[in-house]
């Protein structure tokens, strides 16, 4: 309920005192998934106490809203002393506090959303994000605060990266220091029936913290870890972090991950840890997230938003916060996550290729990526990549999916011109110590003079032509330097023509899920949502659609019968030649020394052998 209103006052000039703030989350019934949050703000001198909640988290870029998930507002001083409040925005509560000093603000979170950037609480576990879970006081996002979590249940634990004030049994209150609201909204928190395995790498303690069942070996898992730790350590020249934690939530088909600095969230299917493809998807999320611990959380792109002066946050939490650098920070990262599982030896080289082929296929048939520069994905990441819609495959190509293309290139052409002796990896290392070490955000201008420096020449071209226009990547002339060949199957005779229609279920439907740009469906007026029912008159699922379409040849046309917003309608669709949809990477038959030689030192093994 909104109180009587106040005038919008600022916070006062806070010069000459300061106030201190800490945080308690409780969680009495963690079946109705609200978590009870109380804020307590102690020392405040201002009429009036600003609040506001973010609308978005560091490493997924999207306005999340995360205040639709609030109620129960409250406001008092010390005793039982109501405070008049109003909302100033979506996101936005003002108290007034008049001379009140100690004012204890209380309110409720709703938790059923189990991803790693939200919050999650049942009578399992509570799992929550401070960007989704706290509000900031503006002007004090760099002052030191406390947070005090209590569970609900005797058996309960805690886990968190955050440092505790105090050691505390399971099940009982435990308060952790928290240096400034940016740690806070990077120091996720998992309290309940969970399981911890420590282990030590490179010298360092680290965590698995488990929820969920599933078919998991653990032992296994750490092994693989830690190989990743190594080789990721290796290439930066050490860890960055006193201690780390991995928390992994095992459900029914899960799939994601979130980094933080000394920890990061990953989610993934229960049962998908026997199956050798399921585990190297695994192990290549693990590898991604701890490789962003390096290229994200602390080689930083720098930010800009709208606000006037520029906000004292290192983002701003109330708006979307742009960089044409994804392609980056995320891309890059993308190459390296399956790169590395290689170099740590969980598996060789041509289960590398395979796994890249199968990157290459995902990019090689986006029309979008004809359609939208790398640059301008990376900027718009907060309407489009997490968006989706009937025509995102057509208008728009992922920055985490041609920054590893772009990547890839970049790799090899550095490898072939200084043979081996300097890589992506130079161009990291070199980003880690002008940018990381100092925590010093870099621009886009900087991160493409640092890769110039390491290939040793003017790539100003380069950059024109794959970061700012659409053109084709020359994925099989560098390729080629190391023995690959990009063969596809679009020469097979035994593939059907092209239609252009991608299915999905609904409903227990097979219904189109979206039609490929100037495809003969397009053509032909076929549009998302439509079922096609028959062809030629004769029924037919989507499941059997690309065998009955061999029955044809390009150039047939046929008669389609579907229903289009209910209403059953028949087009004739003319087919066009087959359009390669896999892509494969082939070691050429007769490798001269010098193939032989790149693609030995760039995958570490030899493909002729």
């Amino acid at each position: 309920m909104i109180q009587q209103p106040t005038a919008n006052l600022p916070n006062s000039d806070k010069k000459g005192f300061s106030a201190s703030i800490s945080y308690q989350v409780t969680m009495f019934s963690p079946q109705s998934h609200l978590f009870e949050v109380t804020l307590r703000v102690d020392g405040w001198r201002s009429p009036t106490l600003d609040l506001i909640m973010p609308v978005w988290t560091p490493g997924s870029y999207l306005i999340r809203e995360y205040a639709r998930h609030l109620q129960d507002f409250s406001a008092r001083g010390e005793g039982t002393q109501p405070l008049l409040w109003q909302k100033m925005a979506k996101n936005h509560w003002q108290v007034c506090t008049g001379d009140i000093h100690s004012i204890i603000v209380q309110y409720r979170i709703f938790a059923n959303e189990l991803t790693v950037r939200t919050n999650h609480l049942d009578n399992t576990h509570g799992y929550f994000n401070g960007a989704a879970m706290f509000f900031f006081v503006p002007g004090y996002e760099y002052h030191p605060m406390e947070l005090t979590i209590v569970p609900p249940y005797s058996h309960w634990s805690i886990t968190t990266a955050l440092s505790s004030l105090h050691s505390a049994e399971p099940g009982q209150p435990q308060t952790f220091l928290v240096p400034d609201f940016n740690t806070l909204v990077d120091s996720p928190v998992e309290v309940g029936e969970h399981h911890r395995f420590s282990f030590y790498a490179v010298g360092k303690p680290h965590q698995l913290v488990v929820w969920g069942r599933g078919n998991l070996n653990a032992d296994h898992l750490i092994e693989d870890i830690q190989k990743i730790i190594r080789v990721e350590s290796d290439l930066f020249g050490g860890l960055p972090y006193e201690h780390y934690l991995f928390f992994l939530h095992l459900t029914s088909g899960g799939y994601g991950g979130l980094e933080h600095k000394d920890c990061c969230s990953l989610i993934y299917q229960r049962f998908g840890f026997r199956d050798r493809h399921k585990y190297h998807r695994f192990i290549q999320l693990v590898a991604h997230e701890f490789f962003h611990l390096w290229n994200v959380k602390r080689i930083r792109p720098q930010f800009t938003t709208r606000e006037i002066p520029p906000n004292p946050l290192d983002f701003s939490y109330s708006e979307e916060n742009y960089t044409p650098c994804l392609w980056f920070s995320e891309g890059t990262t993308s190459y390296y996550d399956g790169l590395l599982p290689l170099r740590a030896g969980i598996y060789d080289a041509k289960t590398y290729l395979t796994y890249l082929s199968q990157d290459i296929t995902h990019y090689l048939t986006k029309p979008g990526r004809l359609v939208q520069p790398l640059t301008e994905s990376s900027f718009d990441a907060w309407i489009k990549l997490y968006r989706p819609d009937a025509n995102s495959a057509n208008s728009q190509i992922s920055y985490y999916l041609k920054g590893e293309m772009v990547s890839l290139v970049l790799d090899l052409f550095i490898r072939s011109r200084h043979q081996n002796r300097q890589s992506m990896d130079d161009v990291l290392r070199q980003m880690w110590c002008q940018y990381g070490v100092t925590q010093t955000p870099f621009t886009h201008a900087q991160l493409l003079s640092v890769i110039e420096a390491v290939a040793g020449t003017d790539l100003s071209d380069f950059f024109h032509r794959y970061l700012f226009t659409t053109e084709e990547l020359p994925l099989s002339t560098y390729l080629n330097l190391f023995g690959l060949n990009l063969q596809s199957n679009g020469d097979d005779a035994h593939r059907p023509p092209y239609l252009g229609v991608n299915f999905e279920m609904d409903g227990g439907k097979e219904v189109v899920k979206s039609v490929d740009y100037g495809s003969p469906a397009w053509v032909a007026g076929i549009d998302s949502e439509d079922e096609i029912v028959a062809v030629d008159g004769l029924r037919i699922t989507a499941r059997q659609f690309a065998n009955r379409l061999l029955d044809y040849k390009p150039g047939d046309v046929v008669t389609l019968s579907l229903f289009h917003q209910d209403s059953l309608c028949t087009l004739r669709v003319t087919l066009a030649e087959h359009q390669p949809n896999s892509y494969h990477l082939v070691p050429v038959t007769d490798p001269s020394k010098g193939q032989v030689d790149f693609c030995q030192q760039w995958l570490g093994e030899s493909l002729w052998s």
